[in-house]
């Protein structure tokens, strides 16, 4: 059970309240919030999109997947997921795959799709594949305030 050092320290440095959720090894969001016994609907996912000439944080529910047509109406037309190993550069101190959805804490904008803030709380990634994070609606509100939002996925 590991929390990413990175996200750890914006945590408490930003004061945010959560609870930290060990769970089996398991290597897709689904999987995860199967494993938990959670909605995918309250499972946050990351996406990393490459836009111009930086990167940023999509965020959405587990069960729904990215609609980049509806993605590039609110960015532009130059959105580009972005590879597996330019994930890995942005997110060194994570496992691979394992993309927390505190884009600030790496540098990173963030959009949030209007689903996820809809849930009364909410599960992330902690940067492994065994650990969750649970907070609250405020709290997740407080991690999202400066964050881009609107609809750009679709429910499975």
């Amino acid at each position: 059970m590991t929390i990413a050092p990175t996200l750890q320290k914006y945590l408490a440095a930003e004061n945010i309240q959560y609870e930290v959720i060990p769970h089996e090894l398991s290597m897709t969001s689904t999987r995860t919030a199967e494993a938990c016994h959670i909605s995918g609907d309250r499972l946050a996912k990351g996406i990393v999109l490459r836009r111009d000439d930086g990167y940023m944080l999509a965020i959405l529910p587990a069960s729904h997947h990215l609609r980049p047509s509806e993605l590039r109406t609110i960015l532009g037309d130059n959105v580009h997921m972005a590879s597996e190993t330019e994930i890995g550069e942005l997110f060194r101190d994570c496992a691979h795959g394992a993309v927390p959805v505190v884009g600030k804490c790496y540098g990173l904008d963030t959009i949030v799709d209007d689903s996820i803030e809809a849930q009364p709380d909410v599960y992330m990634e902690a940067g492994d594949h065994a650990t969750l994070l649970h907070m609250g609606r405020t709290q997740f509100a407080r991690l999202t305030a400066h964050a881009l939002h609107g609809r750009f996925s679709a429910h499975d």
